[in-house]
């Protein structure tokens, strides 16, 4: 794996083809944006919620199309109920998930969502991974892609908040 994590995502998607990345974007998610925009063969769909995102995969998927969903902790909240369309249809979704709220935190609106996104998601259906290590986030990725892809479930991965950076409240 290489020294970031974002291009060790990126590598990821573009081996195995997926072609659209919807997001709500993120400063933790900046340069692998720039790595998704720099590529021709994959579509960054820019969105306003959240959850559009659950539903674009969704309809990407049925058209033959495979993507992933990128987003920060808070904005899971937002999915909650749109993943009720791919766990009974039994489509494939993976998301990745810059989180918020850990130590270190210095914006507190942050923190409640930031400490039960795994919970929250588990409790829904979506199989969540941890990645707590740069080193570590292309690797965890690529197994959570290959159980949502081949089972047919959701899948997210949680991107530790060391791992991204602490961001002061000033810059929020």
């Amino acid at each position: 794996m290489s020294e970031s994590w974002s291009l060790d995502v990126y590598k990821v998607i573009q081996e195995r083809g997926y072609s659209l990345a919807a997001t709500v974007p993120d400063g933790g998610l900046t340069e692998l944006l720039q790595f998704l925009e720099a590529d021709s063969d994959i579509k960054v769909a820019t969105l306003t919620t959240e959850e559009e995102g659950v539903a674009l995969l969704c309809g990407a998927w049925l058209g033959g199309t495979n993507g992933v969903l990128l987003m920060q902790s808070s904005g899971v909240g937002n999915t909650i109920n749109m993943f009720s369309l791919p766990r009974q249809c039994r489509i494939p979704v993976l998301a990745l998930v810059t989180m918020r709220g850990g130590a270190g935190e210095s914006n507190p609106w942050q923190i409640p969502m930031g400490q039960a996104v795994s919970d929250v998601l588990a409790a829904i259906g979506v199989r969540t991974y941890q990645a707590r290590h740069q080193s570590e986030v292309g690797k965890v990725f690529e197994e959570a892609a290959d159980y949502a892809f081949n089972s047919r479930n959701q899948a997210a991965v949680l991107i530790a908040q060391q791992v991204i950076g602490i961001k002061s409240f000033e810059g929020d």
